[in-house]
Order: C-alpha cells, then sequence, then structure tokens
C-alpha cells in the first residue's frame, strides 16, 4: 500500500525490528525542518519509492463500435480469452481510456461528453465521473495518464488540437491543458511517469501524418515536437511500460505495423516488429512487462495478441474477446 510520506508514495518496507508487539508503524509531522509528514522511529533511507501506476495486472477493454456499452477484461501475465467485466453505463465507439493503476476512466465517443469509471480490481458496470471540456461533442478520442493526471485528446470529427485533463483519483469536469503541435484527430497515444506521447493522426479527408508530439503531464501547456513514427498513419493505438512506447496498427500504410520509442528521448520512432492481424482501431493496454491489444477494425476483430515490451519482434497471439469488436479503448491496473 502506497503513502504519501515526505512528498513521495513509499511502501513501508523496512527493518521494523525496533517495534514491539501490536505496533504499527507511525507517522509524525516534522515541525523542525520543512514541516512534511515522515514515518516516525524509522530509517526513511531504507523506503523503497513507487511512483504512481498507469499499467497494472488486468486489462480492461470498453466499448466500440459493433457491442457499444460491453466492458470485458483479461489478467495481462496469462494468455485466454477475455471475460465479461460490465457495461457502461452510456454505449459507445472511439471513446479514450486511462487508468491511475486503480480507477479506469472512460472519456466521449459517438459524439458525447461524457466519463465514467471503473474500480479495476471489482466488476461492475460504469459511474458517472463528469464531463470532458471540449466545446462540442467528442468522437476521436485517446486516452493517457501517469497514475495521477489522466488527459484526454481530440474529441472532434475534424482535425482539432485538443487536450484536456482530470486527476484521476477526483470525479469531476475534465479542464483544459493545451493543445497538439498539428492539428489532428484519431492519434494513437502513450506515456510514462512524467510525459505523454502522441503520435500519427488525420488532418482530414485522406491525409494521414506521422507526427509524434508530447507533453509534460505536470505541466500544461502546448505540445511539443517528438520526432516521426516509420509510417503516416491514424488510428494507431499505443502501449507502454515505464521506459518505452510502442504504437501499434494504423489505417494507412502496413495496417499491421509496430514502432516503439524511448519516450524520454526524443527522435524517430523504429520499427518493433508486426501484429498477428493486420488492423486500426484497438484498445491497447499494458503491464510492466507486456502491451496487449484488442479487436479492430476492418472488417471488425476478436483477435487479441501480445508482445513483450523490452524484447523487439512479432505479436503473439492471447486469445480473443467475447466477441468481435474495433474502436474500443483500452486501460490497465490491479
Amino acid at each position: 500500500m502506497g503513502r504519501k510520506i515526505n512528498d513521495s508514495y513509499v511502501l513501508a518496507k523496512t527493518d521494523l525490528s525496533n517495534l514491539t508487539g501490536g505496533e504499527t508503524l507511525k507517522v509524525e509531522w516534522d515541525t523542525v525542518n520543512n514541516g512534511n509528514l515522515h514515518w516516525k522511529d524509522v530509517d526513511e533511507s531504507s523506503l523503497e519509492y513507487v511512483a504512481p501506476a498507469w499499467y497494472g495486472g488486468r486489462g480492461v477493454f470498453g466499448g466500440g463500435a459493433i457491442r457499444l456499452n460491453v466492458i470485458e477484461y483479461i489478467t495481462i501475465s496469462t494468455t485466454s480469452n477475455s471475460t465479461d467485466f460490465g457495461d457502461l453505463v452510456t454505449g459507445r465507439e472511439n471513446l479514450g481510456g486511462l487508468s491511475n493503476g486503480t480507477r479506469g476512466v472512460f472519456g466521449g465517443g459517438s459524439y458525447n461528453v461524457t466519463m465514467e469509471y471503473i474500480t479495476i480490481s471489482t466488476t461492475s458496470n460504469t459511474t458517472d465521473f463528469g464531463d470532458l471540456n471540449y466545446g462540442s461533442p467528442s468522437y476521436n478520442v485517446e486516452g493517457s495518464c501517469n497514475g495521477t493526471r489522466g488527459i484526454f485528446q481530440g474529441g472532434h470529427s475534424s482535425a482539432t488540437n485538443v487536450l484536456d485533463y482530470i486527476t484521476v483519483a477526483s470525479t469531476g469536469n475534465a479542464i483544459s491543458f493545451g493543445a497538439l503541435s498539428v492539428d489532428r484527430y484519431n492519434p494513437g497515444s502513450l506515456g510514462d511517469a512524467t510525459r505523454a506521447v502522441f503520435g500519427g493522426g488525420d488532418t482530414g479527408g485522406a491525409t494521414k501524418v506521422n507526427t509524434m508530439d508530447y507533453v509534460s503531464y505536470d505541466t500544461t501547456g502546448n505540445a511539443t515536437d517528438f520526432g516521426n513514427l516509420t509510417v503516416s498513419r491514424n488510428q494507431c493505438s499505443g502501449a507502454s511500460d515505464t521506459t518505452r512506447g510502442i504504437f501499434a496498427g494504423g489505417s494507412a500504410g502496413p495496417m499491421d505495423v509496430m514502432d516503439y520509442i524511448t519516450i524520454q528521448t526524443t527522435g524517430n520512432a523504429t520499427d518493433f516488429g508486426n501484429q498477428s492481424v493486420a488492423r486500426y482501431g484497438s484498445g491497447a493496454c499494458s503491464s510492466s512487462v507486456r502491451g496487449v491489444w484488442a479487436g479492430g477494425c476492418c472488417g471488425y476483430s476478436d483477435v487479441i495478441d501480445y508482445v513483450t515490451i523490452q524484447t523487439t519482434g512479432n505479436a503473439t497471439d492471447f486469445g480473443d474477446l467475447l466477441g468481435t469488436q474495433g474502436f474500443g479503448a483500452g486501460l490497465a491496473g490491479d
């Protein structure tokens, strides 16, 4: 269990030999130095830093063009077919998904601004979270999160540069974050603990781009150029661990392409391998080891496949969704 001590999330992994029977770890205010909360009678140098997580052991896929309100889940470490999780209150496609590791939020899609949330460890239907900040109903939405702040991008059927953010642990309406460096819709998104990256997209008509740009989660403002994907495309889907991000699929060029980046190092993407099926508009999620993609178009697919994020190569079959699906959202947590 994480605790916010000394301005950091830490685990209570330390020598407890000085505690007698029935005692537990205690905290105190440091009134002499910075006034922060500290562990009492503990050598804090022995504590382990734990960053908020945006990934996890359970992958959840929600919404889509065929089964608009269905939510289903997998255990990312174990290949298998998906299992029913519950339902979205508002069924839709082309929605975005993000997670703080405990709570998952689905936002936008099918020309509405609704956000709904789940507790990832507990199967159930969604609960209202609030509304996106977009000036008009949203459609082609992507989400990313660093474990605390979530960012939803896009939200229209034409090119846009809109970025909104939420604090995932607190329900409420989204707030304007800034703008992408290039107006577009249907980019893929991924991120690490500090940075969100948006890749590809459609600037209108048949014009696809290979642009990647990024923002720092904790600093609202406009995005900065990151580099280029190997292929111009839209509706690719992103998954990431703590250092590497993978954009997979897309509606232009080879639709089974996978590219990867080192999230903290700007530059062009590098070929990773190929998906097991050619597709775009799949839901994506990740653990700290695996990236997983489910469903997609066109035609609609029930295929789930996965990669080991730190090992380049082609994707491997994971199992199947409960039915064919496309343009759904994915997220992960525990």
